[in-house]
């Protein structure tokens, strides 16, 4: 007879097109139907659920409060998550949710935010059924809130039965007490399964149309933390030698970040670079857009969790100029496979891209190397093999098994097939 489909229910705060949703997106676009019967409950309507519709996945829209749900991680506090009337508000929604997992008898709810962490976490813990929190915020002060880092460092140790994280150094915030080696070989809660593309769709992607333009662009909402007033300031030196480079910003403001896209748009329109940025907006046609350029580059004046534009733009062929930190690290190979810079610091930035604009042979040889990388090593089948390896070996196994005792801890190296810490 064969075995039961498992019952899952991933749940996000948004349906906004963020980093985390699209990554939730692919996820769910490539997990084995034939073993799982999963559905996604969201907290707010947008155009994620047209989206996971369009890929044949059941959507629930449960609405939350707008002033919960549109909360930014940067003000996050006791003083914004436990505002008296916002507290009642999530008190019934988290009840709500637990009868909705009861009623459909889910087996497992599998979170992917921070926010869905702590209201889906606390959710399923009344529901009775198993969790999963996907972690894909670095835990620590200068990303969240020390009070958020403390308390949710705590949680993660009394809530969900696993945790998912996105990097190494993702999980190395949320028990800094380990090295990160030793959260490789010996924690059984706690594993790294990097984010995923579909590198056909950027492999695929046309060819540049050069016509004498050296194109450098940078992808990502428009936020201070993305860096676009770094990349502009760069691009002003850049110019200065090679006045025939082109500049894109690909993305738009979320999150009520119009005062900053504002900024940068003055900074854009200023005389060293009147004419030579363009501003996308939003695209829906990113690989299209990525296939343009003869450099990508990452600008994030924050450590990042992870930095999956970085392997977009490497799975197209481009060559990399990247802020070293967070795991940003795991993915661009120095020297390899692009250029890792210091955080803030636009002429550091402007030295590496023009090195690359100085020596083509070699930006075309990280391009390659860089392309070989994204494909073997950052394919969204590996991560949904990682996600459904940790389902089998630790969340629906009473008993750890000979085969995932001997393969659980490698869980990255297999997928990834790399140790970049």
């Amino acid at each position: 007879m064969q075995p039961r489909r498992r019952r899952i229910l991933f749940v996000d705060h948004t349906a906004v097109l963020g980093g985390g949703e699209i990554a939730l997106l692919n996820l769910v676009r490539h997990l084995d139907r034939s073993r799982f019967d999963f559905s996604v409950l969201l907290c707010s309507d947008g155009p994620l659920v047209e989206k996971l519709r369009e890929a044949g996945v059941q959507v629930q829209i449960l609405p939350l409060a707008p002033s919960i749900v549109e909360t930014r991680k940067g003000n996050l506090g006791f003083g914004t998550l436990f505002r008296l009337k916002d507290l009642l508000r999530m008190v019934v929604y988290i009840l709500t949710l637990a009868r909705f997992i009861r009623r459909n008898r889910y087996d497992l709810v599998h979170t992917n935010s921070l926010k869905a962490d702590i209201i889906g976490g606390l959710a399923a813990r009344l529901a009775g059924v198993r969790l999963v929190w996907h972690v894909r915020d670095r835990i620590d002060d200068d990303y969240l809130p020390r009070p958020v880092v403390v308390a949710f460092r705590t949680l993660c140790r009394l809530i969900p039965d696993h945790v998912i994280a996105v990097s190494h150094a993702t999980l190395a915030t949320i028990d800094p007490a380990r090295r990160p080696a030793q959260h490789r070989c010996k924690s059984r809660r706690m594993h790294v399964v990097h984010d995923g593309i579909d590198g056909e769709l950027f492999r695929a992607a046309p060819p540049a149309l050069r016509n004498g333009v050296t194109r450098i662009g940078l992808v990502g909402r428009i936020s201070p933390f993305k860096g676009q007033h770094i990349f502009l300031e760069a691009a002003a030196a850049i110019r200065a030698r090679f006045p025939n480079a082109r500049f894109q910003i690909i993305g738009g403001a979320l999150f009520a970040e119009d005062d900053y896209e504002a900024r940068i748009r003055d900074m854009a329109a200023s005389p060293r670079l009147k004419h030579a940025v363009e501003f996308t907006g939003f695209r829906s046609d990113v690989p299209a857009l990525i296939s343009k350029l003869d450099i990508l580059v990452h600008a994030s004046t924050t450590r990042e969790p992870f930095g999956q534009v970085l392997v977009e733009g490497m799975a197209a062929g481009k060559p990399v100029v990247a802020t070293r930190g967070g795991g940003v690290p795991e993915i661009v190979q120095d020297g390899v496979t692009g250029l890792l810079v210091p955080m803030s610091d636009p002429h550091a930035m402007a030295r590496a891209i023009c090195h690359l604009l100085e020596n083509p042979n070699l930006a075309a040889d990280m391009g390659r190397q860089g392309q070989q990388r994204a494909l073997s090593c950052f394919s969204v089948n590996f991560t949904a093999a990682g996600v459904e390896r940790v389902y089998e070996c630790f969340v629906f196994s009473t008993t750890l098994s000979q085969r995932c005792e001997g393969a659980s801890w490698q869980i990255h190296v297999d997928l990834a097939r790399q140790s970049p810490v």
